[in-house]
């Protein structure tokens, strides 16, 4: 398969903001989500180990934890400034919910109209459109417009609930027909993104992927040899614990407390988990998932509750975990197995008469990471 484009962190993505910089970036509203938060986060399973200290917080509207290996017993502060002005830069080029971001400036912006991205959004653009050609569609960063018509994006109030009915189906056949990475004006080698007219992007299928991916960098680069983070479930480990054990993850594979979770072992590894069982609603007897497929502009409509994926860079994992979702659990399975993708398709509860019953199917390369 075409080898996906890798998370690059040259020298001038180092650079620290300068202090006006970051002194804009504190006096801007608390940050947003860059879309509905679409899964419970997973849990961190660790032993009691002094040398291991936990930092967590709030951000991108979810949590986010890091668990670091310091044996010597470092002081974390600068650990924790580091963490906050990567969540800082990806909100302020990615999130749909921040009124300045970048990408909101271009998906207000008039038709014809150029602008220049920094290399970290070219990076996600660069892989959301890897894996929309490559799955013919199930991904596509080019869909923003419909995912606000179904009340999935940016509102003014973020806590107001879904309003619970579905756009009419006119209006989904016409954003459908100026949406979508075919309307794509970019030029990669020059990093120039021009607005084609009414097209916005939307990178909440990945940029919380990327944002684990850049902070796990700045953390490997400042000398942190060992560490698990994770934003809202999006999760990365590097280096082993302090007492040469690998970090061990459970991953909550469905909505259902009831459900058996997946406990794996991990030295190196990124995983995302996918999923509408937190975020749906029902009109007229009918459930509707958030999960869009951008091939029709309609929620997806199968019986996968969650798709958990692994990889070794958390922006793939978390591309991928999209891509099964709306491929389902025939077409994502035919498609991990083809790309030999890790991961694991869990359905939602079905009765078959006697029993309910919950479908979980885990591919080929998942049983050869963590069960051969």
């Amino acid at each position: 398969m075409p080898t996906p484009p890798r998370v690059r962190f040259d020298a001038s993505l180092w650079q620290l903001p300068s202090s006006a910089a970051q002194g804009q970036a504190r006096a801007r509203m608390p940050a947003l989500d860059f879309g509905v938060q679409r899964w419970r986060p997973a849990s961190l399973q660790h032993q009691q180990d002094g040398r291991i200290h936990l930092l967590s917080g709030q951000t991108m509207g979810t949590h986010w934890s890091l668990r670091l290996a310091n044996p010597d017993y470092l002081p974390t502060e600068p650990v924790q400034a580091l963490l906050e002005r990567v969540f800082d830069d990806v909100i302020a080029q990615m999130s749909n919910w921040e009124a300045d971001s970048l990408i909101t400036r271009f998906n207000r912006s008039r038709p014809g109209q150029t602008h220049v991205v920094p290399a970290e959004f070219a990076q996600v653009l660069e892989a959301a459109l890897h894996w929309a050609r490559l799955s013919g569609t199930a991904l596509d960063p080019a869909m923003g417009a419909l995912v606000s018509l179904w009340g999935f994006g940016p509102r003014q109030n973020p806590l107001q609930p879904h309003s619970g009915q579905a756009p009419a189906g006119d209006e989904i056949e016409r954003l459908l027909k100026t949406s979508g990475h075919g309307h794509l004006r970019w030029n990669a080698q020059t990093r120039q993104l021009q607005q084609s007219g009414g097209l916005e992007l939307d990178f909440c299928g990945i940029a919380k992927g990327f944002a684990v991916d850049w902070a796990v960098r700045k953390l490997q680069a400042a000398g942190w040899a060992a560490g698990m983070f994770e934003i809202g479930g999006e999760l990365r480990s590097w280096g082993q614990r302090p007492d040469g054990r690998p970090w061990r993850v459970q991953l909550g594979t469905s909505g259902s407390a009831e459900a058996e979770s997946l406990v794996v072992a991990c030295r190196e590894g990124a995983f995302a988990t996918s999923g509408d069982f937190w975020h749906q609603f029902t009109q007229a007897g009918r459930r509707y998932s958030h999960t869009l497929d951008p091939r029709t502009g309609w929620p997806v409509t199968h019986d996968l509750a969650s798709v958990t994926v692994f990889h070794e860079e958390c922006m793939h994992a978390d591309a991928l975990a999209t891509v099964l979702t709306v491929l389902g659990p025939q077409q994502g399975m035919d498609f991990a197995r083809e790309h030999e993708i890790a991961a694991v398709l869990t359905s939602h509860l079905a009765s078959d008469g006697n029993e309910a019953r919950r479908q979980v199917l885990k591919t080929p390369a998942w049983i050869n990471q963590f069960e051969a």
